[in-house]
């Protein structure tokens, strides 16, 4: 996507590898939308540190530096062996798929890429793992391209939708899932309004969703996460859309940012259509249930205090909790297939116990 700092419009994904220097180039999420700022991690750890402290976030997001960091890794080996290596490459696995452990992104894009990093010497393998991860990160942008053109439908002239956290580019490599059909609607012309739920306890859809609402000329309102029903129940949403950092394929379970099993009730009970946009990524086609899906429970600090911008500039925490108080962060939910009206994928919408079913459109090419 575009994006204007300092009076300039320039292209940006959200990651991308710097070959020279071998490291991993990122836009530091957590200083939107007050700072602009670019970083640099200088090895696989460090790559992996900024995924678990969301300096980078969302699924097909940290997928890509998860590739990219398989790749610095990988680049990092100075030794000729070739069992030397693919053990030095489990290690570097372990520690970026370790980083976040509910998104399924990472794990599948490392996995593709170490069942499919070749050569007969160590150097064709290093150059092997860069083409891999640059494909992965070029297929995340098309597959979100194509969410956009599937969805769009969705957006009658005029619509009113609810989004939860930042499924949009700055969750993915480009373009975004939730946020795709939106941008699509728009380029076709279509009048539309967005209400940004501001996703508590980071506040991702009131930072960064209406961060790039705002830089693509999109109207939209924060709004506090508990509004929705209000809105919902006045008639004020025609439409949900929200991403997935996993979603079972053989069950049709959805996780995603916490609140979204909320939305999907309060959504249900009120006949508004409820749709999760995904990438083929985010497809995890072994767990059966959702009870399995690792929920990350995150620092209670994230819950017990919050991020703002002073008059004079300086980002700074304080405490907003009852000190000596405690707290619960679990950071995802899992939504069950009856309460989605349907999953927006790349091949087509369907209906969320239908993945199964069509595993062969959807990229399954594992055993049954």
């Amino acid at each position: 996507m575009n994006v204007t700092h300092n009076g300039k419009s320039k292209h940006y994904r959200t990651v991308w590898f710097d070959k020279a220097r071998n490291r991993v180039e990122l836009i530091e999420q957590r200083l939107l939308p007050h700072q602009f700022k670019i970083v640099s991690t200088i090895d696989y750890v460090e790559t992996a540190r900024a995924i678990t402290d969301m300096v980078v976030r969302g699924a097909g997001a940290i997928g890509a530096t998860a590739a990219y960091g398989l790749t610095q890794g990988a680049w990092a080996f100075r030794g000729r062996g070739l069992k030397g290596f693919e053990k030095h490459l489990a290690k570097v696995y372990r520690t970026l798929a370790e980083a976040r452990p509910t998104a399924v992104d990472p794990v599948n894009a490392m996995r593709w890429m170490l069942a499919n990093i070749t050569g007969v010497t160590v150097a064709e393998r290093q150059e092997r793992a860069l083409a891999m991860a640059e494909q992965f990160a070029d297929d995340d942008a098309a597959h979100c391209q194509a969410l956009g053109q599937v969805g769009e439908p969705l957006i009658h002239d005029g619509a009113r939708v609810l989004t939860h956290c930042n499924a949009g580019w700055l969750a993915f490599v480009d373009h975004g899932s939730a946020t795709a059909p939106i941008y699509a609607a728009q380029a076709k012309g279509k009048s539309l309004h967005v209400f940004c739920d501001e996703t508590r306890p980071r506040s991702q859809g009131a930072i960064l969703t209406a961060w790039e609402l705002a830089q693509q000329g999109i109207p939209h309102d924060i709004i506090a996460d508990n509004a929705a029903g209000h809105l919902m129940q006045r008639g004020e949403i025609d439409l949900v859309i929200v991403g997935s950092d996993r979603t079972l394929g053989r069950t049709g379970e959805v996780a995603n940012k916490i609140g979204t099993y909320t939305k999907a009730v309060l959504a249900k009970r009120h006949a508004i259509p409820f749709y999760v946009a995904i990438p083929l990524s985010t497809i995890d086609w072994e767990l059966e249930s959702g009870l399995d899906i690792p929920i990350e429970e995150r620092d209670e600090d994230e819950v017990l205090r919050a991020w703002g911008i002073t008059e004079g500039g300086r980002r700074q925490s304080v405490r907003v909790g009852n000190p000596g108080s405690t707290a619960r962060n679990p950071a995802f939910d899992v939504t069950p297939p009856e309460l989605i009206t349907g999953i927006i994928t790349p091949p087509g919408i369907f209906k969320p116990r239908h993945l199964w079913k069509n595993r062969a459109k959807l990229g399954f090419s594992g055993k049954a």
